[in-house]
């Protein structure tokens, strides 16, 4: 950010002539006008570069909270997956159970003829 200062009124040394007091003047006036044109620019600037800053903000805000709740729900679904995982253990453990039964009932029959 630009710092501006204020223009002190040109004082004309007394002993100059009037050409170089016309001159020295539109000079100050040159310097004064560009330095409202430097502090509008620095102003619009500021103005343009303050609304993306917010706007970045924003954006940067709602993917944190995106992140966020993309993480809650990484560990909501590695914990469904757990449980997943123990049921389809124990189902595969009874499954095998009820096998071993039936094949012994089988050669128990088979057996008794």
């Amino acid at each position: 950010m630009a710092v501006l200062r204020p223009e002190w009124p040109y004082e004309p040394d007394q002993h100059a002539t009037s050409s170089q007091n016309v001159q020295s003047e539109t000079f100050s006036r040159g310097r004064h006008s560009e330095n409202n044109s430097a502090g509008n620019l620095d102003a619009f600037i500021q103005r343009v570069a303050g609304a993306s800053m917010d706007e970045i903000d924003g954006v940067i805000r709602e993917l944190e909270s995106m992140r966020e709740l993309l993480r809650i729900e990484a560990e909501r679904v590695s914990s469904d997956l757990a449980a997943f995982v123990r049921v389809t253990r124990s189902s595969m453990s009874a499954m095998r159970i009820i096998s071993d039964g039936l094949r012994n009932l089988r050669q128990g029959s088979n057996n008794e003829r």
